[in-house]
This record gives C-alpha cells, structure tokens and sequence, in this order.
C-alpha cells in the first residue's frame, strides 16, 4: 500500500458525506502499474434491478467507460458474476430448494463483453475466494487491480481485501461502485478501503492511463 496524503478535491466531490463519517483518511490516487487489471463485480441483471443509493445507471456508465479505456490499453478486464450461496454451514453445501431465475446471472450487455475478457462466476462475497482469479492474473504478470461495482459493502470490499491479501495493489473507483445501504457504502470507504489501497475517480483513473501511455 502506498504512501497516505490528503483526499484529491475530485474524489471528495463524489459523495461529500463520505468526509462527515468518522475514519481513516483516504488515500488518493497516485499511479498505475504498468499491468493493472479492471475487476468488474457483478453488475449482472439479476442484482442491478435492486434499490442503490446511487443511480445505478450512472455506475454502470462509469464503469463501461473504464472497461472501454482498459480493453483499449490492452489491460486485462475481468467481469464477474454470482451465482449466490445461501446462509448456513459450509459442509452442508447449497441448500437444494435455492432456485435461481432465468437471467439472474446474466452479465449486462452494457458491458459488451468480449473474447478477451476474463470472466469469473462466484459463489461468495469475494471473486478470489470460490475462483482461479488470483492464477489467471499472476500468470498475465497482473500487479494491481482497480475494482468496481456493486456492492461496495459486499462484492466490492470483500474483493478487495482478497487482493489486497494475494499481494495485489488494489485501487478502488469510488464513483463507480455504489450499496444497498449508505452507511454501509459509507463505512468501506472511510474505514475499510484506506486500510486497503488507494481510492480515485473514474475520470481520475482515465487520465492516469492516457498519461502513463503518451510518457512511453
């Protein structure tokens, strides 16, 4: 993790309650390694039609514009979905009468996946846990990870701790990820993710992209 310094102006204008709620300070972002990957999760049709406390189609927006901006550099981008696991002990399994609606796992098609794209289905909060996501980057040379989506408390954080233990830098697009709850969403960003990695803005993050490509 690197080095803390003050939050950008760009990043506090995102969700300005964020600086109301007691916490760490969060820390901005700096740079970009040269083989980052965007983990995308699980803005799939069956948990987006769910009440956020931030427009959903503005998160999908967000993120779509990253997905573009990576496939475009060449960076990997892994999109993940669930499959969901209901509560209960582990030994036990999923519980047969959990069903599952058509589509319910269906990746949007606002994301335009692609052949290149690294598609993971989970079966816990974490896309490293239950997957062999950790492997596929280490063998394309992956040191960081940018992460998004929904939802911030769950899929999001819990993915982020993962990476962040697997020894990846993790940096977190807070203008493209949004909760259920705000006060969930709140407290992964003023407790939990500076303890993690470094936090931006989608357009923040573009232009570390451009930059580092027009200075090769």
């Amino acid at each position: 993790m690197r080095g803390s310094s003050r939050i950008e102006p760009a990043a506090a204008r995102l969700y300005p309650c964020q600086l109301c709620i007691r916490g760490e300070e969060p820390i901005p972002l700096s740079t970009l390694d040269p083989n980052t990957a965007l983990i995308v999760i699980d803005l799939q049709k069956g948990i987006v039609t769910g009440s956020f406390v931030h427009p959903i189609g503005e998160v999908i927006d967000r993120t779509r514009a990253l997905i573009e901006v990576f496939r475009a550099k060449n960076l990997p981008v892994v999109l993940v979905n669930v499959t969901g696991r209901p509560a209960g002990r582990t030994e036990q399994g999923p519980r047969s009468n959990r069903s599952i609606s058509d589509g319910w796992t269906d990746l949007l098609p606002q994301l335009n996946r692609q052949p290149s794209d690294i598609v993971v289905t989970k079966r816990s909060w974490g896309a490293f846990a239950t997957t062999d996501l950790e492997h596929q980057l280490k063998a394309r040379g992956v040191t960081q990870v940018v992460v998004a989506g929904v939802a911030t408390s769950v899929g999001v954080e819990a993915t982020a701790r993962q990476a962040y233990e697997q020894g990846f830098n993790v940096t977190l697009a807070l203008d493209a990820m949004t909760d259920m709850r705000e006060e969930a969403h709140e407290y992964s960003i003023r407790n939990v993710f500076p303890r993690l990695g470094e936090t931006g803005s989608t357009p923040g993050i573009i232009s570390l992209l451009e930059t580092r490509s027009s200075a090769l």
